[in-house]
Parts: structure tokens; sequence; C-alpha cells
């Protein structure tokens, strides 16, 4: 491992997930750290794992704060992020304090990152803006509306970008976002693809059990919000199960969010208690039991501007487990999936559930969907290749910084 320096200090900030738990930052941490980085993490505690106020995890000091509230709403996003950053900042302080700091890696959700590391920007250490997600077409998914709020969003984006000396988009489409909206020049830029990392993230032995005496299983993983289309999921098992009479399903649904204990109303409006689980956020050990187990794997992020511009992460953890995937037809996940995937047109339960139905059917076909899955994470999408990337970048700042 190389040598860590005094001028190697990297602290990252999350907001919206728990670390360990938020795997692209724990991947983005370990692979600094392995680079000779000296790496801490602010976030909030996890709901039912991450629950230590401060862990040495692998060499990573992670310091941890209560977050009361799961937002919904405009008000409750107000009251959460104005607890998070407050929380946030007062850690900042105590980490620079203790440990120093030189280079302030922060992962939005929210774009308010920036006017916490301004004061230190102003001492010259770096900010390095992680583009996970585009807030303002989020918020215009979830709210209908190109309001003050969302004009606001834009502005604290383009701040962001200003403020960043490196910028880090997870694909193509937010590297493009960033140069036509952000006007961020190609040196501040690169391009860190999430992907999980076959060392740890691998298919496991299947566990019959987890089917609960089902003959087929199809696994969701992943957030659950209005951007997500995990309704689109529930409507698809009401149609196999009570218009197409195929009993034989079973519904795993991994993962949490906003959207959760309506989704679980709505499956059980539909009659579907006994066919769909909710298993909420598991570890995973677990998770990867139901990704193994599973038949069939759905990606139903509906076909709106803010999801083809998006990765998602799930498709490359069912192409790292070898399983066959059916998906709407998204720009980015074509690029990540391509033959691993059978691609609904048209944004309605009832195609998607057509499309599952057949590929549960065809058992040689989800053979060759799965295996061309894992051999294009194992050649190209392994998590090695964008660690390889994230390092570089980093490398990067500190030849800019000792030039400066």
């Amino acid at each position: 491992m190389p040598r860590k320096s005094s001028s190697r200090r990297v602290l990252m900030l999350i907001e919206n997930l728990s670390f360990p738990m938020d795997r692209r930052m724990r991947q983005e941490a370990l692979a600094l750290r392995d680079a000779g980085y000296e790496v801490s993490v602010i976030c909030p505690r996890g709901e039912n794992q991450d629950r230590e106020r401060f862990v040495v995890y692998h060499g990573i000091r992670v310091y941890r704060y209560s977050l009361h509230w799961q937002a919904s709403s405009g008000p409750g996003y107000l009251l959460e992020y104005s607890w998070a950053m407050l929380c946030t900042f007062v850690l900042m302080l105590w980490v620079s304090a203790r440990h120093g700091v030189d280079y302030l890696h922060a992962a939005n959700p929210p774009d308010l990152f920036f006017l916490l590391c301004l004061p230190f920007t102003w001492l010259g250490r770096k900010f390095v803006y992680d583009q996970h997600d585009l807030c303002p077409e989020t918020y215009e998914t979830k709210f209908h509306r190109q309001d003050w709020l969302y004009r606001l969003l834009l502005r604290l984006e383009r701040h962001s970008y200003k403020t960043a000396s490196l910028v880090i988009a997870p694909n193509q489409s937010f590297f493009e976002v960033a140069q036509k909206r952000g006007c961020v020049p190609g040196e501040k830029l690169a391009i860190v693809r999430s992907g999980p990392d076959l060392r740890y993230f691998r298919r496991t032995e299947p566990r019959p059990e987890l089917k609960k005496g089902y003959p087929y299983m199809v696994a969701y993983l992943g957030v659950m919000s209005v951007q997500d289309g995990v309704d689109r999921v529930v409507r698809a098992a009401h149609h196999l199960r009570n218009i197409r009479e195929n009993q034989d399903v079973l519904f795993a649904l991994i993962g949490k969010g906003d959207c959760w204990e309506n989704l679980k109303e709505l499956a059980g409006s539909l009659g579907l208690n006994g066919s769909i689980q909710f298993t909420g956020r598991i570890p995973d050990a677990e998770l990867l039991s139901y990704l193994s187990t599973a038949d069939v794997c759905v990606a139903p992020d509906p076909p709106i501007p803010l999801n083809h511009m998006s990765t998602m992460n799930k498709m490359m953890e069912y192409m790292a487990c070898g399983k066959p995937i059916v998906s709407f037809d998204l720009v980015e996940s074509r690029r990540s999936a391509q033959e691993a995937a059978v691609y609904v047109e048209q944004d309605d339960a009832e195609p998607l559930a057509q499309a599952i139905d057949a590929l549960l059917a065809d058992p040689q076909r989800r053979q060759k969907l799965g295996d061309y899955g894992y051999e294009r994470v194992n050649s190209q999408l392994d998590w090695r290749h964008s660690a390889s990337a994230l390092v570089e970048a980093y490398s990067r700042l500190e030849q800019g910084a000792a030039g400066a």
C-alpha cells in the first residue's frame, strides 16, 4: 500500500445513506484508501444498521449523526437538509481540527455541500463534487413543476460545479450535463461509473426457501421513490396473478424509500400480500442470497428524462449475479446492460408483466442473458475499472495543487 502523507487527507460527505451501506461511496473510500489516502466519512446513522456514532471501517474513520426525518414534501426536505447540514458542518470542524483535511469529497443529493465547503476552499482545500443525482430533474419528477424551488436547485447545482476543483460524473449523460449546463471544462471532469466489486458482490448459493414455496422469484433491488417506478412492479405482479392467472411467482422487493408505505398499501389493495414481499433494507449478504435465488430481476424506472440520463446501479448488480433483466427502454440502461436485458418500450405494467412472464417461460433465454451480463460486468463494468478512473482523477488534483 502506498505511504500516506499529510497532504492526502480526504473527508467524504454523505446525506442520503449511511456508510458503509452506501455501496458506491464505500467502494470509492476503499479505492482511495488503497491508493494511500487517509479517508474519513461523515454521514447519517442507518435505520437498522450503521448505528454507531463513530467507527473505524477497514481503516476509514466514520462519523455519524442522527437524522430524525425522512422527507417526502417540500417543508420536510427543508427540515431534513437543515438539520443534516448543521450536523455535517459541526463534524467537519471536528475532523478538520483533529485530523486535518485536504480534499472535501461530497456526494449529492443535496447540492448544498458546497456551502459548507466554501470556508475550507478559501483556505486552499479542494472540493470534489461527486454528482450522483440531477437534483432539478429529481424535484421536477417528484412534484411535477418547475417553480422557484426548481430554479433554486439549478442555481445550487451551478454553484456546486463552479466551486468544485473536480466534478465526478457517473456516466456520459451526466458528463454532458456538467459541460453544457454547468460550463465545466473537460480537465475538471471525470467519469467514474458505478459498478459492483466482484471480489465481494457476486452470485452465491441459491436459497430455495426464500421463494416461500413458489416455483419462481422476481426480484427488485433499490430505492423506492416516485422516479423509481416500483409501483409498476406491484401492478405487474397483480397483472400476472389475477389477469394472466400465473400463481407461481413471488415478488421480492428489496430496499426502501419515501414510497415504501404507499407501495405496501397498493399491494394490499390489489390482494398481493401473499405473493409480494417487502424486505426493507437488508445487509449485502442477505440481498445477495435473494438475487442469487431470483429467476428474473426487474428495473422498472419509467422512461422519463431523469431516468434516461441516470445509471441504474441495480442493473450492474443484477448482472454481477448472472441474472436476466426486464427493464424499461432507457438510454443509460441500454449502455449499461446491452444484451443482458429485455427492454419494454411502453411505460405500462401490462407489457412489463408480459416480458417477465415470457422470460420465466424460457429458461434457455434466461441463461443466455444472465451469462452475457456477468461477462460484461467482469470484463468492463467491474469496480476495479472505476477505481482506476477515480484514483487517476485525484492524481490530476494533486498535480494541479503542486503546480499552483
